[in-house]
């Protein structure tokens, strides 16, 4: 039979997560002749390569399980996926991360929504948390209301031909699939939704400070938005974070205040800072976790938070020549 579905996963170095996402997608409520598995490993990792090469060993009768690599000079998510899906023989190419966990019936639920001018589907994706879960834990959720996500979804491989795939600059896993997304929508494509089509998404344990490390992503709004301004202010983000530009520059006018011996000027900025800065650290507390670390890392990261996005929303602008604030 020939193969009418590929399944593509980029993954870079973390071979433990993706034994486990493949596990369940090498048995699929599908015939196992009709689709084949593409693992596009851009850390170039033997323990990664093992793994994939070990469950095809295992699994002889199961659908075909593939290990490839970017080609020299590609880096990121993008140019790994688009590596995978030109590789590919599926008309419908599905893709997923290396850290979920594929319901059994996800590829064949995903095929039911592909009918015929369809252009892609978006599955769902479910994200469990604790009850009280921290400030990543949560924002990880947000997954689970998200339109288009490359966690979860379908694309019909003529489509993804048409329009070039992926942009590679997107090197980082961040707004590589809103882009894909809009792409899809301004050229007429339809994209429909598969809910139930779903794949678990586990909250990976991180280090202190993620929130910190996650600014840098602002970097890439900024060429998401140059290429779909229209669609980036409907659907991403509406104004920009004016509470983190008056928090920036509360901080300037306080060094400035202090050096210029003007202690009015220097009180009523560090007053709205203050304001300012209290504000995010609540939002960011409120329904989440009371440890005592917790709490600690919110104060301090809230305090660095508006400094780190405004710098990489500006650095973004000025790499991308966009207009973005």
């Amino acid at each position: 039979m020939s193969i009418a579905l590929s399944v593509v996963i980029p993954t870079y170095r973390r071979p433990h997560l993706l034994h486990r996402c493949l596990v369940p997608l090498l048995s699929q409520a599908l015939d196992p002749n009709t689709y084949e598995i593409i693992v596009v490993d851009d850390g170039r990792d033997p323990l990664t390569q093992t793994v994939v090469e070990t469950l095809a060993h295992r699994h002889p009768g199961g659908p075909l399980l593939r290990y490839l690599q970017p080609p020299a000079g590609k880096r990121g998510p993008a140019a790994a996926r688009n590596c995978g899906w030109r590789a590919a023989g599926g008309r419908v190419i599905a893709f997923t991360d290396d850290d979920t966990i594929p319901f059994v019936d996800w590829l064949s639920e995903g095929m039911r929504a592909m009918v015929p001018g369809v252009a892609a589907a978006a599955g769902r994706v479910k994200v469990p948390i604790s009850a009280w879960p921290t400030d990543y834990e949560r924002n990880v959720k947000r997954l689970e209301s998200a339109e288009f996500v490359t966690a979860n979804c379908f694309v019909r491989r003529d489509i993804l031909e048409r329009i070039g795939g992926f942009d590679e600059r997107f090197t980082r896993a961040w707004r590589e699939d809103s882009d894909l997304h809009f792409t899809l929508l301004e050229n007429g494509g339809e994209v429909v939704s598969a809910p139930q089509a779903l794949v678990l998404h586990p909250v990976r344990e991180t280090s202190w400070g993620v929130s910190l490390r996650e600014q840098r992503n602002m970097e890439f709004d900024a060429l998401l938005y140059k290429k779909h301004p229209a669609l980036y202010r409907q659907r991403i983000r509406a104004h920009p974070p004016l509470a983190y530009y008056g928090a920036v520059l509360a901080l300037v006018a306080m060094i400035v205040a202090a050096f210029a011996a003007q202690p009015a000027l220097l009180l009523g900025a560090a007053a709205l800072w203050l304001v300012l800065t209290l504000k995010l650290c609540r939002r960011r507390l409120s329904g989440t976790s009371r440890r005592p670390a917790h709490i600690a890392e919110m104060v301090a990261t809230s305090i660095v938070i508006p400094v780190a996005a405004v710098y990489w929303r500006l650095v973004g602008a000025l790499r991308f020549r966009a207009p973005f604030a």
